[in-house]
């Protein structure tokens, strides 16, 4: 029977046992014979006379196989040593030639476990602390947030609350000031009334004092000459009214600032969060010897990356049977997948020379991508198909993509899971897991409108971020992990058509302006750095631009098929 295709095996439940006929679990691995075996098998293995001296380990442990590379000398064998005095990569017949005479010799199958076993390190490190420890500090920061405004909302009541009451007050004295008007104005009008009387009285005895010398003098009266004279009563005496006077009170805003409270954020110094130190992570993967621990413990203690001063051209060479790179990813092993606009897409090294070319349907799009196992993932728009290409040319058909035409891919550094910009008569990005099973579409932000128009290059941040190169928005449109739309970038002028683009070690955006022939260099959340790259530097247009694990940034270009290798971070 023959051997599950890499689509079934990665569909099943376990990993299935390499002997043939053998369905078992393969829970061990011959690191000889790159193999699963289940544990009879692996007896078995271990009895032949041909096999008992190979080493088998827990499949979790195993090393991972050298990739196939023949020998420029000699085509029929693979390189599998490499020369400590020379420093070349040979084959098992090479060592034997007169100019290698007295040399000594690595492993190359060893050197490229331990390093395997480095980057898995440097990988898990990630996963296991800075990724959850960034995720803990991040989410420290928002609960910091929900408390400020809670606190704030707080004080804001208590200051509605405190004005009440001084309302309240002025309210109370208010009306207590008003009443003792009322009381002053009633004693004052009590006042002027009995003065009134006294007048009314007064004028009453004049009226009748008037009426008897009236009489008097009608009457001729012999008596009058010896009657006594009358004397009027003098005018009563009353005091004059003061009338009241309003004295305003002299206060000022500022008065009134003294008599309420009001917030402020404590003058104490700020305290760094705390960061939980990084202890030991474990990568279940082995170390052979000595040197490849004194690596990893320099790896462990390597100094943090950023930008440098300036940019260097590290090398530059041309990629035959292509005419233009309007895309590029890099394998684990450095080497160069490039495709142009007519949909060859060409595997070289990393001298240019070509291993193998193969002819797409699709055009100048981020179309294919490189996974952590070095395979390589590309679309098929006409065909609407995902196949996988495995480092010994094994093409897989992975994932049918149904209607949708596949435009751009991107292979997550995180989780392996597989992200797609994809068009029918609308637009949309969806995420797969390992196993090809459909897991997210993101096509809509958070109010309803459409977040991409044609996104033909895609990639993924440090953080999740999903960042894609739309064509038709003329923007660099970036969505959070969950979907969520967190920015669009639309260049430094009125005019911008973002082509390739790609992210680093740092969490920096690189992308691509086929407007102003440059490469922008953004942070994080979209904010513009830098021109990393300007048109005198590049001199043709840049299409495709990819990282590698060296952090060695490629720029390739329009016009023609070279690729330009510069060194921006040190």
């Amino acid at each position: 029977m023959s051997k599950p295709s890499d689509e079934q095996a990665a569909m099943q439940h376990y990993l299935v046992c390499g002997t043939e006929d053998c369905h078992n679990n393969g829970q061990f691995y011959c690191n000889d014979c790159h193999r699963p075996l289940c544990e009879q098998c692996r007896d078995e293995h271990l009895k032949s006379p041909k096999t008992k001296i190979h080493e088998i380990v827990l499949y979790r442990r195993h090393k991972h196989q050298l990739p196939v590379q023949e020998c420029e000398l000699h085509p029929t064998r693979n390189v599998e040593i490499v020369c400590r005095e020379c420093k070349t990569q040979l084959c098992s017949k090479c060592s034997t030639m007169k100019e290698h005479k007295g040399h000594n010799f690595d492993d190359l199958e060893e050197i490229y476990a331990r390093k395997y076993a480095l980057w898995q390190g440097e990988f898990a490190k990630i996963q296991k602390y800075f990724l959850p420890t960034s995720q803990n500090l991040k989410t420290d920061i928002e609960e910091d947030a929900k408390h400020i405004k809670k606190t704030m909302e707080s004080i804001r009541i208590s200051m509605k609350a405190e004005a009440d009451s001084l309302k309240n007050l002025v309210d109370e004295v208010t009306s207590e000031n008003i009443e003792h008007t009322h009381i002053t104005e009633k004693a004052l009008l009590e006042t002027l009334k009995s003065q009134e009387t006294i007048h009314e009285n007064y004028i009453a005895y004049l009226g009748n004092m008037s009426d008897e010398f009236q009489k008097i003098l009608l009457t001729i009266n012999k008596k009058l000459l010896f009657s006594e004279t009358m004397v009027i009563k003098t005018i009563p005496d009353t005091l004059e009214s003061v009338i009241p006077a309003f004295t305003a009170g002299q206060f000022n805003k500022e008065d009134v600032a003294k008599l309420l409270g009001k917030s402020h954020v404590p003058d104490t110094e700020l305290k760094k969060r705390k960061i939980q130190p990084m202890v030991t992570v474990s990568t279940d993967m082995p170390f052979p010897d000595r040197q490849s621990n004194q690596s990893r413990e320099k790896s462990i203690t390597k100094p943090s990356l950023f930008l440098s001063s300036s940019v260097t051209k590290v090398k530059e060479y041309r990629v035959r049977s292509v005419g233009s790179v309007f895309h590029a990813s890099v394998d684990t092993l450095g080497r160069l997948w490039a495709s142009d606009h007519k949909g060859k897409l060409v595997h070289t090294d990393q001298q240019g020379k070509r291993l193998l070319k193969i002819k797409n349907s699709n055009g100048p799009k981020g179309y294919h991508t490189v996974t952590q196992d070095g395979n390589l993932v590309c679309a098929d728009t006409e065909k609407k198909v995902i196949y996988i290409i495995s480092p010994d040319t094994k093409i897989t058909e992975f994932i049918k993509t149904a209607a949708w035409k596949p435009i751009c891919v991107h292979s997550s550094r995180i989780n392996g899971d597989m992200l797609m910009g994809m068009s029918k008569y609308e637009a949309k990005v969806t995420r797969y897991n390992k196993a090809g099973k459909e897991i997210q579409n993101i096509q809509m932000d958070n109010k309803g409108h459409k977040l991409y128009g044609v996104p033909h290059y895609i990639t993924e941040n440090i953080n999740g971020d999903i960042c894609v190169s739309d064509f038709n928005k003329n923007a660099v449109v970036v969505v959070n992990k969950s979907g969520q739309h967190r920015f669009s970038y639309s260049g430094q002028r009125s005019e911008f058509c973002p082509y390739g683009i790609c992210t680093d070690v740092l969490g920096h955006i690189l992308v691509c302006d086929s407007v102003s022939n440059t490469v922008y260099l953004l942070d994080q959340d979209g904010g513009f750095l830098s021109v990393l790259l300007s048109p005198q530097q590049i001199k043709c247009s840049p299409r495709g631009v990819c990282v590698d694990d060296e952090n060695n940034l490629y720029v390739g270009q329009r016009d023609n098929n070279t690729v330009t290798v510069y060194k921006y971070l040190q």
